[in-house]
């Protein structure tokens, strides 16, 4: 299996990502070394391109797949994708702040931690429905991992699509995202204009 390997903070810094939309405190002190150069229109779509790969944790194949599908559905694609990938089950799993970064909510899901609707599912690209309950299973709630999870997103924000019970390790999809619920710092219209040439 494919894994990005990159150091976190330098992608982010390549690409002028804030690492919080990643779930990481963390800030860089270190600048580029790079001249003012102006960026072609390609080098622009590329990096939007980019930037959604690395904060979703999808490789190309996967993407392109994503995109195609977005492309047959009905409405904008550009929407269409950025929804998709918002409804993935290792992304909700971490905005539900059961998991510090997607990142892990990728490990907890892959640890067949989680259960959709009372079934295990161990699948981090599972596209998830309205209506569709997550919770962690019953073995795994009261170990210590969660525990200090918990502590540290307690915190964070969780959108108003998701329903979530942060005592019972437990949420609901309420209903799938609209561009404007999404937050992520993404030009979907570039990534379109990228892979319709």
């Amino acid at each position: 299996m494919a894994v990005n390997r990159v150091p976190v903070l330098k992608r982010c810094r390549s690409l002028g990502l804030d690492p919080i939309y990643l779930g990481i405190d963390k800030k860089s002190t270190r600048q580029l070394k790079r001249a003012n150069r102006k960026v072609s229109e390609y080098g622009l779509q590329l990096k939007e391109k980019q930037k959604a790969k690395f904060i979703y944790g999808v490789l190309e194949k996967p993407f392109r797949n994503y995109y195609k599908k977005a492309d047959r559905m009905q409405g904008q694609t550009g929407e269409n994708l950025m929804v998709m990938l918002e409804s993935r089950l290792d992304n909700i799993v971490f905005r539900m702040g059961f998991a510090r970064t997607r990142r892990e909510a990728r490990q907890i899901v892959d640890h067949k931690h989680v259960l959709v609707n009372g079934k295990c599912v161990n699948i981090p690209s599972y596209l998830c429905k309205a209506g569709d309950t997550i919770e962690i299973r019953e073995k795994s709630k009261g170990s210590e991992r969660y525990k200090g999870i918990l502590e540290i997103t307690g915190g964070r924000l969780v959108p108003e699509w998701i329903d979530v019970d942060q005592e019972n390790l437990k949420g609901v999809v309420k209903e799938l995202p609209t561009r404007e619920q999404i937050d992520v710092p993404v030009n979907e219209m570039l990534i379109v204009e990228l892979y319709s040439k």
